[in-house]
């Protein structure tokens, strides 16, 4: 995906402004129906939200393999897209099916070095790193990381991505109940895990 600009992302990619899932929603259509304008915009306005939702389920090092996988399966069935749900909100479900694939695919394969490449992880959030300062990045990255799979990506969705929780309930196939609880008991994990961290 080339080079980075502020906050991680590719150069030249842009986000959407909330609430104009339609006008996403839209272009997709039209990319499905053959119109490469709209394939281009519809990859430019949810570019960001697939490279932080799949860097957070998983980790920054993949998140452009995982990014590029999803529009992969994306395009290849865009053409049956069929407006049943928002653009963003269908995309989003691949991805997390993306990552689903890959941790599983990463179970049966065997390790080639045990641990976290930190050097790698701290050149990443470096990259990202906007206002908040590296150390405020990482501080984030690990206590997102101690978070249970299921809560967190829960809070990245509805929190760091901005999907109302009927959407993100949509994305992880669960209740609109589930996804509140899970937000919720991420938030008292997260309150914990500060906690911890200023006591230990």
């Amino acid at each position: 995906m080339g080079s980075r600009g502020r906050g991680g992302l590719p150069f030249g990619v842009v986000s959407v402004p909330e609430g104009d899932d339609e006008r996403v929603t839209q272009w997709a259509l039209d990319a499905g129906a053959g119109d490469r304008a709209a394939l281009e915009r519809f990859i430019r306005a949810t570019q960001r939200d697939v490279w932080r939702f799949v860097a957070h389920l998983s980790d920054v090092r993949s998140a452009d393999d995982l990014a590029q996988e999803t529009y992969l399966r994306a395009l290849g069935s865009l053409h049956r897209f069929a407006a049943r749900s928002s653009a963003r909100t269908w995309l989003l479900s691949i991805a997390r099916r993306v990552v689903v694939d890959q941790v599983r695919a990463a179970v049966v394969r065997p390790r080639t070095a045990p641990g976290v490449d930190w050097a790698a992880e701290a050149d990443a959030a470096r990259s990202r790193s906007t206002a908040a300062g590296f150390e405020d990045v990482v501080e984030l990255n690990l206590l997102l990381d101690g978070l249970a799979e299921d809560r967190r990506e829960a809070l990245v969705l509805t929190q760091v991505l901005g999907l109302s929780y009927a959407e993100a309930a949509e994305v992880c196939d669960c209740p609109v109940g589930t996804i509140r609880s899970r937000v919720a008991r991420a938030r008292d994990d997260l309150l914990e895990l500060t906690e911890q961290r200023d006591t230990g």
